[in-house]
């Protein structure tokens, strides 16, 4: 579905259901054949690219290629989210049984949760919201209207999120009360590394990852304490 999606072709490793049978006098596509001309073939293990392919398809390719693997960020979330809902005595397993990293895909819905379908912008990636995730509904809006605007990348975006919190851009609006955490400095140059190694801006990566495990322990919670319906 995704390759169909992409404008790609499924090849014999990686395609969502069987190709018809072909005529006897057409000789069946193999593992490992070259491509067709100008066609790419997606497999579970690779692309088969095809010889002599102009800069311009290499370049769409690469461009629908990105594109079915930010969609898929928000799939997968939506999908957790609704196993969640629908099914809570049974959504792990469903998640075991595909070897999908739980973690990865709390953290997906999470900020699937954040944003609904309706506030969600086709024109940025997943990742330009996930920056987003932990600011209230309205900020999340202005910065997205702003993003959307002016193009930005994640980088810029999160330049632009940082540029504002030191005062150069926007005005400070009033915040809560903040209390002074002592932690050992080996964690925060460890926590520093992680977020260089996402490359994502360490403080939001701190709030984010704070907030998506906060939301996690209150699901969990939830789940123990929701009264089980006990048939007579």
């Amino acid at each position: 579905m995704m390759a169909r999606q992409a404008g790609l072709t499924a090849g014999p490793h990686g395609g969502p259901a069987a190709a018809p049978p072909q005529p006897p006098a057409r000789q069946p596509r193999i593992a490992g054949a070259a491509p067709r001309q100008g066609q790419v073939l997606t497999t579970k293990v690779g692309l088969q690219m095809p010889t002599g392919m102009a800069y311009d398809e290499w370049e769409r390719a690469g461009r629908q290629l990105a594109g079915v693997l930010d969609s898929s960020s928000w799939w997968l979330g939506d999908w957790l989210r609704y196993g969640k809902d629908h099914y809570t005595d049974r959504y792990q397993r469903g998640i075991q049984a595909v070897g999908l990293s739980y973690q990865t895909l709390r953290n997906y819905a999470w900020v699937s949760r954040r944003f609904d379908f309706t506030r969600r912008r086709p024109t940025l990636s997943f990742q330009h919201h996930a920056e987003l995730a932990s600011m209230p509904v309205e900020d999340q809006d202005r910065w997205l209207d702003r993003a959307e605007q002016g193009q930005w990348t994640t980088k810029q975006l999160r330049g632009a999120i940082r540029a504002a919190r030191q005062g150069e851009q926007l005005p400070r609006t009033p915040t809560e009360p903040s209390r002074r955490l002592e932690v050992p400095g080996s964690r925060v140059q460890w926590w520093h590394k992680a977020a260089e190694q996402l490359g994502v801006d360490f403080e939001q990566w701190v709030m984010t990852t704070l907030d998506s495990a906060a939301a996690s322990a209150l699901d969990d919670l939830a789940e123990q304490t929701r009264p089980v319906a006990v048939s007579a």
